[in-house]
Formats: C-alpha cells, structure tokens, sequence
C-alpha cells in the first residue's frame, strides 16, 4: 500500500499541546444535545406555523405548501438547512419552468403529457443518483415537482403560469422560514457535528489499529470495524459538504476538516497492509525479535491518543533501527520487514498528523501552519462511486410507474386519479435509494393508510370545531411535534418525515373549511393507487435487489485495478482511495449478502492497496533498467488480464512466480531508493493479491543479466 496519496510538505517543527481538545472531548454534553429532537420539533413547528400564517395574511391560495417546505426544508443542522434550502429552491425552479413548458403545449395530447411528465421525472431522478451529492436533491425535487404542479392543472392550462408562480412564492416562503429558525433558534452547527464524528472515527481507527498491532480480536470482528469505519467516513464526507452554507464556520476550521478527511482516507488500506504483513511475518524468527516489541511501542503510544511527539520521534528512530537494507542477497523475510518498518512509520506519521490537525481545528488556527508530514497535493479531489445501470433502472421503474398511474387514470375516466402518478413520482423518489423495493414499498404501505387515517380524523372530527388560527395551531400541534420529533431521531427519521410532509399536504389547510367525504376517498384511493403500483412495478424492474447490487460492486473494484495495471484509469492515489473507500461503504450497508471470502478481500481493501503499490511501482521504476521494467510491465498486463475475468477463487500459482521472479530481477538492480521503492510496492502487490501468501520462490538469476 502506498501512502502517495498524501505527500510531504517542506515545513518547520511547531510544537503544539493538546490542552484544548481534552476539554473539548471530555466535556458533559449540552443542553441542546441532549434534548436536540425535541428542539428540533418545537423548532420546526414554530416554523410551519409562520410560514403558514404569513402565506394566510398574504392570502395565498394554497398555504399547505408553505407549511409542507418547512417539513421538507429543516435539518437538524443549520448548514444542512440552508444547504437544502438552495437546492430546493433551484429544484422548484427548475421543476417551475418545466411545468410552465410541458403543460400548455401537451394538454390535448393527454398521453404525450404523460410521457412527457414521467420521463422527466425519470431523467432528473437519474441524474439525482448519478450525483449522490447533497447536490442531488436539485435534480430529485426538479423531477417531482413537474409532477406536483403539473397532473392537478391539467384541467385548467390556460391558469398555468398563475398557478406555477404561486407555488413557487409558497414554497419559496416555507424555505425562508425554516432557513430563518435554523439560524436563530437554539441553531445547532454542522461543524460541530462533522467535528464530533470525526473524533469518534479517529478513536475508532486508533482502537482498530492497537488490536491489529497486538493481534487482539478476530478477523470477522476486525472485518465488522472497518465496514464500519467506511461507512462512518462516508457519512462524514456528505455531511462536510453542508460546511460551505454555514455562514458561521471559520475558513481555517473548513480546511482544517478537509485534511482531516484526506488523512482519514488513507488510514484504512495503510492498516489492513501492515496486517497482512504481519501475517506474512508471523513465522520469521529474525522478525519475532524485533517487531512485537515495536507494535507494542506504536500501540501504547495511540493508546494515549498519539499525541506525544518525544515519543513518536523515538518511534521512528527505532522503526530505521530495525529496517532491514535491501542488498542484492536480501530474502523475502528482509523485504517484508522492510517493508513493515515503512508501514508502522506511515501510521506514526499519519496519527500524529491527525492529532496535529485535529487541534489546530479546535483552537481555529491555520492548518497550513502545521508541520504536517502528509500533505494532499492541490489538485486531489475525491470521487464517487457511480452505479449508472443501477441509476437508470430505478429511475426507469419510477417513470414506468408515472407513466402506468397517468394511463391508468385516462383509460378510466378517474378524473381524481391524477393524483395516483403524482403520488407515484413523489413517494418512487424518496424511496429510490433502496435496495429491494417490494418489501420497502409493503412496509410504507401501513404508513400511509396512517397518513389517511390522520388526514380523515383530522378532516371530519377536529377541522370542523376550529375557529380560529390559534385553535388551530393548538390542535395540529401535538400531532406535528411527534412528526418532528421522529424526523430528529435517526432510527425514524424517514418515518416522521413522510408523515409530517404527507399529513400536510393532504389536509389542505387554507382559510376556509371544507370537507367532502367523496373528495377525501378518491384523493386516499389515489394515493394507495399510487404507492402500490409504484412499488409492484419498482420490484419487477429492479428484481435482483442488494445482492446483485453488492456483486457489482465487488467487480467494480477488480475492474479498476485492472485499468490501473493497464494504464486506462485515473492515475492519482487520491481519487483512487476515495472511489475504492466509498465503494466499501456502499458494501457495509449491503454486508448481510456478501459472501464471507469477498467481504473479507473488500473490508482489507485488498485491491485499492495493490492498485495504489501499482502506481508507486510505476511512479518509482524509470530508475530500474529496460529489462527489470517489462518484466514487471507483464506481470501488470496478466493481472489486468486476469481481473477482467471472472474472479471466483483464488488467483492461479503462476501469477505468483512471476511476481516473485519480478522481484528477483529488481532486487539485482543496482542499490537505491528507487529500487528499494519498487521492492517495497511488489511486496506490497504480493500482499495483497495473495491472502494466503504462498512461498516466496523466484527463479536463480544469473549476476550481470539485469543490465543487459
């Protein structure tokens, strides 16, 4: 594994204490954290209700839909509020002028209006999951709103634009009050929170670290560590981006994060290498002598959170002591602690960096100032996993359902059954991340028949005896504080949100009170319509469900390793260690179905490891003669070429001589720290192709033959 991914800086020592960060992580909770969900609800009520009020005092024809942007718009958070509140905004938007441009033009050809809505809804879906952003909300929003605004005025096109730029004005009103009580409010701050997590991992990763280096565990509990630790970054990463709409966090703590992050990145392969070289070393009595007393040292040293700087300079000194030199007779046993001793000093390295950075975040000072030993280079930028056939089948399914829904209603005459494809865009998107729509789509089945439930008790037992405003408020508030309070709580989170959101659209408050029992049946029959079609129809486009998603993405890892050996893919590290880990993260969601040998390979990041020693090798090798390079050239092309196969078992024993006797040839080079790199990084490939290293056995080369 190669720690390219993070560069050296040419800085001065500053020394630092960690005085600050004690407090800041010893520390009782706050106020606001303990109770943050019933502020959260009290919070976005109040919100609701002022929006609501002000779109009544502005005698705005449908003030629901203020009250429903607050539930949609609100965060716990203040920059995710805000965030979200710009790309909803510019999702309305969009969605506005499609609406404005599909429905006037189409409205007497009620089957190509149908068309034309359902497709693009599924093209802004697609493009949504292509994103997987908080960007992404732009596209998803744009797609449902066509359908929001335009099946309900299909009947009225010439009050289009009317209707269209009330919306707007409504929804826009929503998102300015939740923005505005996100703010003011007991506000909470995403980087407090990006803040907070980011400790946790790092107390993780420190844990997972010290059991690996005194061997305490097993591999299936070291295995569950590091899905969780990906997944965990993950969720860190999207989180981080809400920092830029926070007015309040300071440039210094945003570029202190965002090298928290890099470095964070590069913990997982670097620990899963020294791993399997100690694996590799278990047997070796020249490494029993040395290594188990300096694993202990780095281990006791991140048990006091790596912080003492005295003592991680006596580590490095000692890791130099005991690193073998790599002379031309050097055996597998000296390259292996070698390249251990390079590994344990990248994880000082880092830690130590980590600690550096997580201090300067918490005094607000310039990371730049740090005397960081890793460093991102200026152009390293992280990129995404992106599934497109997975993408374009949900998004099909969605637009089929639209599309089944609209047919459904013009076949039939249902003049109220428009409302069937408008449900069926809404609820097909907010469910469209998951893996297996069919029981997803039963279980949300019992949720809206709660939804309608509410909606009639609310519409024929509690409306009628409300007055005035205030009654009103009084009586929507401990149904809606309960929505809000499940939002705030992770575990019903989606839950209390499409209660919240649904309830209020469908009660329909305005200023006046009117219930029509055959109005309410037809609207819930369209819903259910709605909802259940989606999800039939969900389920037989996307039958193969999460374990056809998980084998996707453990081919999409020997793929790119494949396009690295070829020299087709993205050659920075960086980009690399992000696309692999996000990928990891998707399969820790996905675990259950993962068989135990790949899940194993996929949570030691076995091929991001050999992908980022491939780049090091090739980075390294012009020093090494014609011949030693094409040598390790065919052994890169016979693992593209084996990578692009099928996968199943263990890789064939030739691959393994022929890498041995790459490294025969490379060691006869002349003695330098490119050919000591280039070692390193094969027995690095060796490691990591190899769980089950076999014999290091390369043929004899004669002396002299390398230089000809």
């Amino acid at each position: 594994m190669s720690l390219q991914l993070l560069r050296k800086p040419t800085r001065s020592h500053v020394s630092l204490t960690a005085e600050t960060i004690d407090r800041a992580m010893t520390q009782a909770p706050s106020f606001r954290d303990r109770h943050a969900a019933l502020i959260f609800a009290l919070r976005t009520f109040a919100a609701a209700m002022l929006a609501f009020s002000i779109a009544l005092l502005l005698d705005m024809p449908r003030p629901y839909w203020a009250m429903a942007s607050v539930y949609i718009t609100s965060n716990l958070l203040t920059g995710a509020t805000t965030s979200k509140a710009v790309y909803r905004i510019l999702g309305t938007l969009i969605g506005a002028a499609g609406t404005i441009a599909l429905v006037p033009n189409l409205v007497n050809s009620p089957e190509l209006l149908s068309l034309g809505i359902a497709l693009w809804v599924g093209i802004c879906l697609y493009l949504s999951l292509i994103d997987g952003t908080p960007r992404s909300y732009v596209f998803m929003l744009a797609g449902y709103t066509v359908a929001l605004l335009g099946f309900p005025i299909v009947t009225i096109p010439q009050a289009t634009f009317d209707i269209v730029v009330s919306r707007v004005q409504e929804i826009t009103l929503g998102i300015v009050c939740a923005s505005v009580f996100a703010m003011l409010v007991l506000p909470r701050s995403v980087t407090s929170a990006v803040t907070a997590q980011a400790d946790a991992w790092l107390v993780g990763a420190r844990k997972l670290a010290i059991d690996i280096l005194t061997g305490k565990g097993n591999d299936k509990a070291r295995d569950d560590e590091r899905l969780r630790l990906a997944a965990a970054a993950s969720e860190i990463d999207q989180l981080g981006r809400h920092l830029a709409y926070e007015p309040a966090a300071s440039a210094n703590v945003l570029r202190g994060l965002q090298r928290l992050s890099n470095h964070m990145l590069s913990l997982l392969p670097l620990l899963g290498s020294i791993e399997d070289r100690q694996l590799v070393l278990n047997s070796s009595e020249l490494a029993s002598a040395h290594v188990p007393a300096i694993s202990a040292r780095i281990a006791e040293w991140l048990g006091g959170g790596g912080r003492d700087e005295k003592e991680a300079n006596a580590l490095r000194a000692a890791l130099e002591e005991i690193r073998p030199a790599l002379n031309v007779d050097a055996n597998w046993t000296d390259i292996a602690i070698s390249g251990l001793a390079m590994r344990l000093r990248n994880l000082v390295d880092v830690m130590r960096d980590c600690q550096l950075l997580r201090e300067a975040i918490a005094d607000d000072r310039n990371p730049g100032s740090l005397p960081l030993v890793f460093s991102a280079g200026p152009s390293a930028k992280a990129v995404p996993h992106r599934d497109y056939l997975s993408a374009f089948l949900t998004a099909g399914s969605v637009a089929l359902a639209v599309l089944g829904c609209s047919c459904f209603s013009i076949a039939t005459g249902w003049s109220d059954g428009v409302a069937a494809p408008l449900f069926a865009a809404v609820v097909g998107s907010f469910l469209a991340g998951v893996d297996d729509p069919l029981p997803t789509f039963r279980n949300f089945y019992g949720l809206f028949l709660v939804v309608i439930a509410i909606h009639g008790i609310y519409l024929f037992a509690v409306l009628p005896r409300i007055t005035t405003l205030e009654m009103l408020i009084v009586a929507l508030m401990p149904t809606f504080l309960l929505f809000g309070w499940m939002t705030a709580r992770p575990a019903t989170a989606r839950v209390g949100s499409i209660l919240a959101i649904f309830i209020s659209v469908q009660l329909a408050l305005t200023d006046t009170y009117s219930a029509d029992f055959l109005s309410y049946a037809n609207s819930s029959v369209a819903l259910m319509l709605g909802v259940a079609l989606t999800g039939v129809t969900c389920g037989i486009v996307r039958l193969l469900g999460a374990d056809w998603i998980a084998s996707r993405l453990l081919r999409s890892n020997w793929t790119t390793l494949a396009t690295v050996a070829e020299r087709k893919s993205d050659q920075d590290p960086f980009a690399l260690a992000s696309l692999m880990q996000h990928r990891l993260a998707m399969l820790a969601a996905r675990a259950a179905v993962v068989p135990a040998d790949a899940r194993r390979d996929a949570a030691n990041l076995r091929q991001l490891r050999t992908a980022l020693n491939v780049l090091e090798i090739r980075r390294a090798s012009p020093g090494l003669s014609r011949r030693t390079r094409a040598i390790i050239e065919a052994f890169f092309a016979r693992v593209a070429s084996i990578c692009r196969t099928s996968m199943a078992g263990p890789l064939p024993d030739e691959m393994a001589e022929q890498l041995d006797n790459a490294i025969a040839f490379t060691l006869q080079e002349s003695p330098g720290e490119a050919r000591d790199e280039v070692l390193l990084g094969l027995s690095g490939v060796r490691s990591g192709l190899f769980p089950q290293p076999p014999v290091y056995q390369p043929q004899k080369i004669e002396p002299g033959i390398v230089a000809a």
